[in-house]
């Protein structure tokens, strides 16, 4: 069990150092004045926007840029601190940080995915939505992995006994000082 949770906390980790420049390089670009980018980041968000037909990162509406704000806020002052705990491994001072970001982003998940699968995009424009029921599972396959990890570290942070107190005595009773944790 200690291999598993150990395999997951790489993940983890490597979720999180990933996400860094994510956010800066690209999603932040949504909120930011264009001029604080170069040229070849706002080319790399553009052909993703057409090769993926996501237009909700180039024209944002307020509920996403809502979202990216939370991201550029809340999240990402997380990431690295998040990114060591999962590195170092064991660390259970994440574990409520932890569970508050995975149900944070699990649940703004929740409608950019509604809203790719169910809203009706415009066809025409410079960055079209996706139209087929392929286009949306493509688009939405880009965006899954941001509600699955979330998930398995919220599963991880409430099951893993690696991120547990133990607790002797039932109800009530009290922490194990024993094994120092």
């Amino acid at each position: 069990m200690a291999a598993c949770t150990r395999f997951l906390e790489w993940v983890f980790f490597l979720y999180f150092a990933s996400h860094i420049p994510i956010t800066v390089f690209i999603d932040l670009q949504a909120l930011l004045p264009s001029n604080v980018y170069p040229q070849s980041l706002k080319d790399l968000l553009k052909w993703y926007a057409q090769t993926y037909k996501d237009p909700m990162i180039m024209n944002p509406p307020s509920w996403f840029k809502s979202f990216i704000f939370c991201e550029a806020i809340l999240q990402l002052p997380f990431f690295p601190i998040a990114a060591y705990a999962f590195y170092k491994g064991n660390c259970r001072w994440i574990r409520t940080p932890a569970i508050l970001y995975s149900t944070h982003v699990a649940t703004s998940l929740i409608p950019i995915l509604g809203h790719i699968l169910f809203h009706k995009f415009p066809k025409d424009g410079m960055f079209p939505g996706p139209q087929t029921l392929r286009e949306r599972v493509a688009l939405m396959g880009i965006y899954i992995p941001y509600l699955v990890i979330p998930i398995l570290i919220l599963l991880t942070m409430l099951y893993s006994k690696a991120y547990n107190i133990q607790v002797r005595g039932g109800k009530g009773g009290s922490v194990d000082k024993k094994k120092g944790k």
